[in-house]
């Protein structure tokens, strides 16, 4: 029994005593890490302007959807700091709704939706803080612009109830946001929590269907002003 409990005590003593070169919880790492991640996203459109047939729409509500992403990154060291540039490849969905007939009390209520589903590549380049920095343990605070290419938009059945046919929105291919986050590692896993503030109006323009006397034109009747913010969970290995 003795033996035992000698041994256990060596053994506690051992994982005591810093690692040779650790120094306040710091120890020697790569100069540069790589890692991989993927998650979910949730979008929330705020509108600060719609117009539907020259009326417009105070009341507008967002409706959260569940999207997804996957990304791959680089993170160079410097003591607790870090610079950390990202690629990624982000899925988001969303949808906002309102009340055509809000600006008549003498109306029935008759809702309209916009379902959005919208494919992006980013570059996010992320400063970074390690205010706990103690292996196996650490956790970081970050902040940065991110730069997204909006790649593939679905504009099909995505208008419901706007009393027209043949509506499209066209997306500004560049759009600009603020990211802020928190990020939590367990040895080599690790998982983060991020909120991504729009900087820009995502809705460029929206078309419609217009007949008359049988010929179809392309008529300018709604605008929206709509800037996306997303709340995101992420989980991932660096290396």
């Amino acid at each position: 029994m003795k033996k035992l409990l000698l041994l256990i005590a060596l053994l506690l003593l051992t994982l005591s005593v810093p690692v040779r070169g650790e120094k306040k919880g710091l120890q020697k790492e790569p100069k540069i890490n790589v890692g991989i991640k993927g998650g979910f996203n949730s979008s929330m459109y705020f509108t600060s302007r719609l117009e539907l047939d020259g009326e417009r729409m105070e009341d507008v509500q967002n409706n959260y959807k569940v999207g997804y992403f996957a990304a791959l990154f680089f993170r160079v060291h410097m003591k607790r700091h870090f610079i950390q540039p990202e690629m990624m490849y982000n899925v988001y969905k969303g949808e906002i709704a309102f009340n055509k007939n809000q600006n008549n009390e003498n109306t029935l209520p008759e809702f309209a939706k916009l379902n959005s589903t919208i494919h992006s590549l980013e570059l996010p380049i992320l400063y970074g803080y390690s205010f706990v920095k103690s292996r196996p343990y650490g956790m970081a605070l970050f902040i940065g612009p991110k730069l997204e290419y909006v790649w593939k938009h679905k504009t099909d059945e995505e208008f419901e109830g706007f009393g027209h046919s043949g509506i499209k929105e066209e997306l500004r291919p560049i759009n600009i946001s603020s990211v802020i986050g928190l990020g939590v590692n367990i040895a080599n896993i690790f998982f983060d929590f991020r909120y991504e503030i729009g900087l820009t109006n995502i809705s460029k323009s929206i078309t419609y269907e217009k007949n008359i006397d049988g010929v179809i034109f392309q008529e300018k009747g709604i605008f929206i002003n709509r800037h996306r913010n997303v709340l995101s969970f992420s989980l991932g290995v660096i290396f």
